[in-house]
């Protein structure tokens, strides 16, 4: 997703995988001379939490993570490291500050300089990248399997010793600007999602968009996003996760040897503000230049925690996790067969999610929508109230349940096919402290719902007392003249 760098203090955080690097057979590439570093701790045994053929789950001494999933259907490997830290975690006025930091990454670090890393990864065959997200931030690789000690190294690197000077940074902060330029404020369909996000969280951080806000990205310091590094880039906040043709036991080795003797550190407590109940409708509307209108309708909703022992909560959210599905799962489900087909038809667009998981504690159920030629926004939404009203009263079927477990299921299969996926699903599994390859788990789960769960969830919680509504309305561009006698 980014161009990003590097940076760290002198003596903050682990050991860097450079200080070990005589391990990385020097034909691979040339090292760099590293910088001295403190000396590093003595190797520790790690604590097995999960090993078989098909998964291992290590937890090193340090309290770093590594889950290892073999896959032999290609000669490549997938490394990605996860740490537990994102837009959630920051605090007002430097929103944007976790994401930043995750270009920063890419700026060097005691032995790389800008930029190397990434070039480094493509010598060896492989991709890389990086992404933030209101729970985390990850950092991937995809190589030759037999590369991957390289790109352990290298992450291991980066990871303990970020460094950089000043100009880096406010050269990246323009980047990151552009970015915020590119992909919302020159996007209406994302500026709507944006400001939905902040008018239905008055407290929670989730109110605050992962890229930040333009003035906030304006105004934090270099040395704003070098503190955030030290607080939260610790081995006890990390996981690393392979996927790929290895072997358990030699990922395990690697990890001990670069990421196991990094030093461990303490982490900042974390202030989540929990988000206050809301206790009536909230409107709001988006007036900008765009070529369609766009209706969406967020209701709050209870997340989904406990998947190993649900509790009544979570058998809520899995219903309307099935409910979602039944509205718009699956090519003639209920909302496209009512809103956009036939002479009746009210919506070009329609769709349904869950948004049920998280740090935050939140939970949200969307209806997104975009209006027929020449249908009224309120008669939109009517039709959609009708449709939940319509759930409510007469149910839902076996068969339509049957249908969304078969839509999930294949997915699940489907995603086996890129060890990227698999890495993705591990990863975001480890985040969200639920048992590795919760698909599984979630999808015998949802085998369980029935049509009688789904009927009262729809009846319980999509009252106007939950309920956000943005509408983006459409503005005709000035005409030149105009523009031109306002200049």
């Amino acid at each position: 997703m980014v161009i990003a760098g590097c940076a760290t203090a002198p003596g903050q955080g682990g050991q860097g995988a450079w200080a070990a690097a005589a391990a990385v057979p020097a034909a691979q590439a040339s090292q760099p001379t590293p910088a001295p570093q403190p000396a590093l701790l003595p190797a520790q045994a790690s604590t097995v939490l999960q090993e078989s053929a098909q998964l291992a789950h290590y937890r090193l001494a340090n309290g770093l993570e590594v889950i290892v999933k073999p896959d032999r259907r290609a000669p490549t490997a997938v490394h990605m490291l996860w740490v537990r830290v994102g837009s959630i975690d920051e605090e007002d006025g430097t929103s944007g500050i976790a994401h930043m930091l995750e270009h920063m990454m890419f700026k060097g670090s005691a032995a790389l300089a800008p930029g190397e890393f990434s070039r480094r990864v493509a010598e060896l065959g492989g991709q890389d990248n990086a992404f933030t997200n209101h729970d985390y931030t990850a950092y991937y690789q995809q190589v030759p399997a037999s590369e991957l000690e390289v790109v352990m190294a290298l992450e291991a690197e980066r990871f303990a010793h970020n460094q950089w000077p000043d100009e880096e940074f406010t050269r990246e902060v323009e980047v990151v600007k552009e970015e915020r330029r590119l992909s919302i404020d020159d996007q209406p369909r994302a500026k709507l999602y944006e400001q939905l996000m902040a008018a239905t969280y008055l407290a929670s951080p989730e109110r605050r968009p992962v890229i930040g806000w333009m003035g906030d990205i304006e105004q934090y310091t270099a040395e704003d996003v070098r503190a955030f590094y030290r607080q939260w880039y610790q081995p006890g906040n990390a996981a690393v996760v392979v996927v790929g043709q290895v072997q358990p036991q030699q990922v395990l080795r690697l990890a001990e040897r670069y990421y196991g003797r990094l030093a461990p550190g303490a982490l900042p407590a974390r202030k989540i503000t929990a988000e206050p109940p809301q206790q009536g409708l909230r409107r709001i509307q988006l007036h900008e230049r765009a070529e369609q209108p766009v209706l969406l309708m967020a209701y709050k909703a209870p997340p989904l925690k406990n998947l190993a022992q649900p509790t009544a909560a979570d058998w809520d959210a899995l219903a309307l996790m099935a409910l979602a599905g039944v509205l718009s799962g699956y090519d003639g489900a209920r909302l496209d067969r009512a809103l956009t087909r036939g002479p009746r038809r009210v919506a070009d667009q329609v769709d349904a999610s869950a948004q049920l998981s998280g740090r935050s504690g939140n939970g949200l159920f969307l209806l997104s929508a975009i209006p027929a030629q020449g249908v009224p926004m309120s008669k939109l939404e009517e039709a959609l109230r009708r449709s939940i009203r319509g759930v409510a009263e007469q149910g839902v079927s076996e068969a339509e349940l049957a249908r969304v477990v078969t839509q999930w299921a294949a997915s699940t299969i489907y995603a086996q096919d890129s060890m990227f996926a698999q890495a993705m699903d591990l990863g975001t599994d480890w985040i969200e402290g639920w048992p590795l390859h919760a698909n599984e788990r979630l999808l015998a789960l949802l085998r369980q719902v029935t049509p009688a769960q789904v009927q009262a969830v729809a009846r319980r919680y999509f009252s106007d007392a939950a309920l956000t509504v943005a509408e983006l309305v459409p503005q005709a561009a000035a005409p030149a003249s105009a523009q031109g006698a306002r200049r």
